[in-house]
């Protein structure tokens, strides 16, 4: 019998698409990578004691990236354009979980997102903090790739 032993949640590294700039994809913290089945309730005719379910569509939430502040980004500059100027560039995002070789174990492959949101943490003089950048996006899906 093997000793298997989960991956750590720590390491990994995020890939954006046409983003060259290494240090603009250094995020501390990723969340939003999961897939749901929504569903539609139907009462069954004649019976008043069942509902039955039935498959609609997957939703995904929206993936949250969160990292220090970076002053002068790729990421931001196309963040801007999104929001600001409503100039939509989709992009894919890849999620890599990483061994402790540094070779992905999965990869999540986030298709065609798009930014919602961009904030920063709150600034206070009494708190020895970094400031932390959340950048929000909207995807259509992801596929995941194991390796």
């Amino acid at each position: 019998m093997s000793n298997y032993y989960p991956p750590v949640g720590f390491h990994f590294k995020v890939e954006v698409q046409n983003v060259q700039n290494a240090d603009d994809v250094r995020f501390s913290e990723v969340s939003g990578l999961s897939v749901e089945m929504g569903t539609e309730e139907v009462a069954e005719g004649g019976q008043n004691r069942f509902i039955q379910k039935y498959p609609t569509r997957t939703k995904y939430p929206e993936l949250v990236l969160k990292r220090g502040l970076l002053v002068n980004s790729e990421i931001l500059t196309w963040i801007r354009q999104c929001l600001e100027d409503y100039q939509i560039q989709p992009k894919d995002i890849f999620i890599k979980l990483l061994n402790e070789e540094h070779q992905p174990l999965l990869t999540w492959n986030i298709t065609k997102a798009y930014p919602t949101k961009w904030s920063v943490s709150d600034f206070n003089a009494s708190n020895n903090a970094v400031v932390i950048e959340s950048l929000q996006f909207f995807y259509q899906s992801f596929t995941l790739v194991k390796t």
